[in-house]
């Protein structure tokens, strides 16, 4: 789909309720419900959004039809790096299966079953986040040692591969080492992961400056088939998985803005919310700009 017919395919409010969907719900996350299909799953993005590790009780219209329809031009843009967990025509799938919900098929994508694997699998081409906060401390970022001197948002020598634990529902991810990522999934399949997502991060930061951003850093999900065949998962180089900022507005030693719900989490910050259960309501204007944010970073790519 083109950008224009995306944009407006996006509901005037923001749906967050699947009960709808006759398939047996298995799992539901912060953003995503998983519907058990049989032979395949059912992956539903929701316009729910969270800050915090909260989910905050204003949503944003048609931020699931962003980020799916974002994962699908990716996953085009990255088979010949990786094969991924699409079944090959959806929208043969979506018929078989009765699906005709057009807001739903917009949201949603119809995956194989695969056993995902326990760490996530974070690149980074910039310091900036955990990994400044990690770099302060200790001139290190996952057990990597960095040179010292380098400055916040600044672009670091080459990417780098910083794995976190992939932590139950509620908790926070740690980062961790080489030496446990391997030791977590064993060494040859870590090895071909830490590949991959230095391969995946280039390919995404170079398709991001062709569209006038930077790919600061990107969270990357694989798993793996009967036979051990490695795909990749999830979403893809979003906004909610990617920190990405607009190249013309860059500069270091800050936080630079970007295309995601940092918009959201600094209003947060702003009224002093305690960053516990019940979250407040979003005001109308900051929900529009967030939705504004989601949009111009699909616009960008798609063009």
């Amino acid at each position: 789909m083109n950008f224009a017919a995306i944009a407006a395919a996006l509901p005037a409010q923001a749906r967050t309720d699947f009960s709808a969907v006759p398939f047996p719900l298995i799992a539901s996350g912060k953003v995503r419900e998983i519907f058990d299909l049989g032979d395949a799953l059912l992956l539903v993005a929701s316009d729910r959004l969270s800050a915090f590790d909260v989910i905050l009780p204003d949503g944003i219209p048609g931020k699931g039809i962003i980020l799916t329809q974002m994962s699908l031009w990716w996953f085009a843009q990255t088979r010949e790096i990786i094969q991924n967990h699409l079944l090959p025509d959806q929208a043969g799938e979506f018929a078989k299966r009765g699906l005709t919900d057009r807001d739903l098929q917009l949201r949603s994508m119809i995956v194989r079953k695969l056993k995902p694997l326990t760490i996530e699998c974070v690149a980074r081409g910039y310091l900036i986040g955990s990994g400044w906060s990690s770099y302060q401390k200790s001139g290190e970022v996952c057990g990597l040692r960095l040179p010292a001197g380098l400055r916040q948002a600044e672009k670091l020598p080459e990417p780098i591969f910083t794995p976190t634990t992939k932590a139950p529902k509620g908790q926070h991810d740690l980062p961790i080492n080489d030496a446990q990522g391997a030791a977590a999934i064993g060494a040859e399949l870590y090895a071909k992961v830490k590949a991959t997502s230095l391969a995946l991060y280039q390919l995404g930061h170079e398709r991001a400056k062709s569209a006038g951003m930077i790919l600061a850093d990107t969270k990357f999900e694989f798993g793996t088939d009967a036979a051990g065949n490695l795909f990749l998962i999830d979403e893809v180089l979003t906004p909610d998985s990617s920190r990405y900022w607009p190249a013309d507005e860059y500069r270091t030693d800050c936080s630079p803005p970007s295309y995601d719900k940092q918009f959201v989490r600094d209003h947060l910050l702003a009224i002093k919310w305690d960053q516990k259960p019940p979250a407040p309501a979003l005001p109308v204007d900051v929900i529009c700009r967030t939705q504004e944010k989601y949009l111009a970073a699909l616009r960008n790519l798609l063009g």
